[in-house]
């Protein structure tokens, strides 16, 4: 009998989710009775609003709902979305160059599979959200890791982005506000490297999924609204899950020029078809109805990431960039390394976070889920108290 086939070296390549499998460590720590408090993941803590949960009620009624329909979206849906995309992104498009997808997620892997060809190059600005290499690869481009620290809030500049573009660069990767880091990028440094991606004939893939969720008066303003000429190469990424705690409703979408979305619904009417249309008509009424629930769940965000951010301040060797979008701290964990605690001397922060776990019953995720070492995220949607006693143990761990 001969050997079986290999399985597929391109999937045996993908990493783990860093901050699903740190969270499910924490949940299979709570139910062994362990007291761990877990801020790893970015998951609102929040019920989904109750007019959002009416409305998909209503939805089980319709027969209409139980059949195929269209696999780039119910067409109302996408128009809602096309509404949203001028009123948040300044972007006026047609409902036709939106696609409906499995969450966010599905939306990165359709966009980089829509534009990047083997061998292409994306930037990747560093720390990124720990999906964006493996779909990268995925399309067989090669992600290049372009890393800003805490001394620039974590973001990016023009001149690094040009140090890294080659002649095989295509693709550039811009999220703002960030996950991991919660930073916003000034409109002037949007316009400044939508401008740079235009002239060098760059596609950008926007990762919109905070937008909503600014803070002390700042505004993530839109590539595309900073530059209006780059709609024809950039493609938008957003969802309901982070600004309507509907994490797993699983709806997000994509807009983007016709070609590119042509190219990604006819994928998606291989890949998936269409998104469960009770939780599409749920969307629909989360986008159309009373924005008050949203703007609730905002402050209470804006509550507790003052809380916390002044909270791990107090920590000697810990620095904490104040971040102004998401539900996110990154602090920089470096001054905490090579040194000893509780009887271990952590000299990364992979190490660091595994202290943390076994010795405050803390989850964190370590940088290295998202670039460099050094650093944390710290998710703050969770509950006030949880929060705040969170910290406090890390406090008492590193006195």
């Amino acid at each position: 009998m001969t050997d079986r086939a290999p399985l597929s070296r391109k999937l045996s390549a993908i990493a783990e989710s860093a901050t699903l499998k740190v969270d499910a460590k924490a949940k299979a720590l709570k139910a062994e009775g362990k007291a761990v408090i877990s801020y790893a993941a970015g998951e609102p803590d929040f019920a989904t609003p109750a007019f959002v949960v009416d409305a998909a009620v209503e939805a089980l009624k319709d027969p209409g709902n139980f059949r195929y329909t269209p696999a780039a979206g119910l067409p109302a849906l996408r128009e809602a979305i096309a509404a949203k995309t001028l009123r948040d992104s300044g972007l006026d498009v047609p409902a036709s160059r939106v696609v409906v997808t499995n969450g966010g997620k599905q939306a990165v892997y359709q966009a980089f599979q829509a534009v990047v060809n083997p061998g292409d190059e994306v930037l990747l600005p560093a720390p990124y959200w720990t999906t964006y290499p493996e779909a990268i690869r995925l399309a067989d481009g090669v992600p290049v890791e372009v890393f800003a620290g805490a001394d620039q809030d974590y973001k990016v500049t023009v001149d690094q982005l040009e140090a890294a573009r080659t002649d095989r660069t295509t693709v550039l990767v811009f999220v703002s506000p960030s996950n991991p880091t919660g930073s916003v990028y000034t409109p002037e440094d949007t316009k400044a490297i939508g401008e740079w991606a235009l002239a060098h004939g760059i596609w950008v893939i926007s990762d919109e999924i905070y937008q909503n969720l600014v803070y002390e008066g700042a505004r993530a303003m839109s590539i595309v609204e900073a530059v209006p000429e780059l709609a024809e190469q950039t493609i938008l990424l957003n969802g309901v899950a982070k600004t309507y705690a509907m994490t797993g409703w699983r709806v997000g979408w994509m807009v983007g020029p016709a070609d590119a979305i042509s190219l990604a619904a006819n994928l998606q009417s291989h890949l998936s078809s269409n998104v469960n249309n009770v939780a599409q008509r749920a969307a629909l009424a989360a986008l159309t109805g009373s924005q008050a629930d949203a703007e609730e769940m905002r402050v209470a965000f804006d509550r507790r990431r003052r809380l916390i951010v002044a909270e791990l301040s107090k920590i000697p060797g810990v620095e904490v960039p104040n971040p102004l979008g998401a539900f996110y701290v990154y602090p920089d964990v470096r001054g905490l390394l090579g040194r000893e605690w509780a009887g271990r001397t952590p000299t990364t922060s992979l190490e660091l976070a595994d202290l943390i776990l076994d010795e405050a019953e803390v989850a964190v995720v370590p940088g290295e889920a998202f670039g460099p070492s050094g650093y944390l995220r710290l998710s703050y949607a969770l509950g006030d108290d949880a929060l705040l006693e969170g910290v406090q143990r890390l406090q008492r761990l590193f006195s």
